[in-house]
């Protein structure tokens, strides 16, 4: 395969159907991240061993790698969790607002400067989450369950940018080398936790291995294989194929629609991602509190 964006694309498409693998499997979270963490390093170790990349890696990175093994964890068994309180397609939306998690860790943590603008978009995305729950559409049921459902992705997504803060500080160690480690770490944290005395059935264990070899080890193959190549333009627009395609999986296996309401804060999402990505101005209304536009181009 030649074309880094096709790569990339057909990587983000197959993520895009992870919703259908966990409930397919029948497994709880717990459960499921644990055989896709075994498959996944088992799948993406291979990958490694053949391309001859287990020769460059430095012991700080590792740890830093385990770290993440830990909040990889926290993250996938959080916003699995979420796709029985509310529904895939509004998880999957929830959880794509992990860029602006990376922004208020990267303020927090590494004391960064956040802008007026970056600011703003922030704000839109936030209020993109609360459109896209549910909660303001008519004829929802479940408010308790699906209210939890949000929160749980919210954690999820601000896990998952803990793990982009952490991973901005390895420079010596291939993308691949970390994340086998931190599916490896994933894989012995949780082996106390799960369930081996009632494993599923055959059939659900081509969703399982499908998971962790296809989801996992394919797909970030894919993804590490293209970076390189492509621009971040090119980058921010294919990882939106990811919701597309859960959206589109949960309405055609599980009938889930969303509402009008939902659809108009996923794209807000998604323009609010884009617009702090490549410093958009806001709509000239919107943007009255922005500030200037040279105090927004600092920092």
């Amino acid at each position: 395969m030649q074309s880094p964006s096709l790569q990339l694309a057909i990587a983000m498409a197959l993520s895009g159907t992870i919703g259908v693998f966990v409930v397919q499997s029948t497994l709880d979270p717990i459960n499921f991240v644990f055989w896709r963490c075994i498959f996944g390093a088992m799948s993406l170790g291979i990958w490694c061993l053949v391309r001859g990349l287990f020769s460059y890696f430095h012991r700080r990175d590792i740890i830093a790698a385990v770290a993440c093994g830990a909040l990889i964890v926290c993250s996938w068994v959080l916003f699995f969790t979420s796709y029985g309180l509310t529904s895939i397609a509004t998880a999957t939306i929830v959880y794509h607002i992990q860029p602006f998690f990376v922004i208020i860790c990267g303020v927090l943590f590494l004391k960064e400067k956040v802008t007026r603008l970056q600011i703003a978009w922030i704000a839109a995305a936030f209020i993109g989450v609360a459109l896209s729950s549910g909660l303001f559409s008519k004829g929802t049921t479940g408010e308790k369950h699906a209210l939890m459902g949000v929160l749980l992705a919210l954690l999820a997504a601000a896990a998952y940018a803990l793990i982009t803060i952490i991973t901005k500080g390895i420079r010596s160690q291939r993308a691949e080398i970390t994340t086998f480690w931190q599916l490896a770490t994933g894989a012995i944290l949780l082996a106390p936790f799960a369930g081996y005395s009632h494993l599923p059935g055959w059939p659900a264990w081509g969703w399982i291995i499908g998971a962790g070899v296809i989801l996992t080890g394919l797909c970030y193959a894919l993804m590490f294989n293209s970076y390189p190549h492509l621009s971040t333009a090119t980058i921010s627009s294919l990882t939106f194929i990811y919701p597309l395609v859960a959206i589109l999986c949960d309405n055609l296996v599980y009938g889930h629609r969303l509402t009008a309401i939902q659809y108009i804060g996923a794209v807000l999402i998604a323009v609010a991602t884009l617009g702090a990505r490549f410093r958009w101005s806001m709509p000239r209304g919107a943007a009255i509190w922005a500030g200037p536009r040279e105090d927004l181009d600092a920092g």
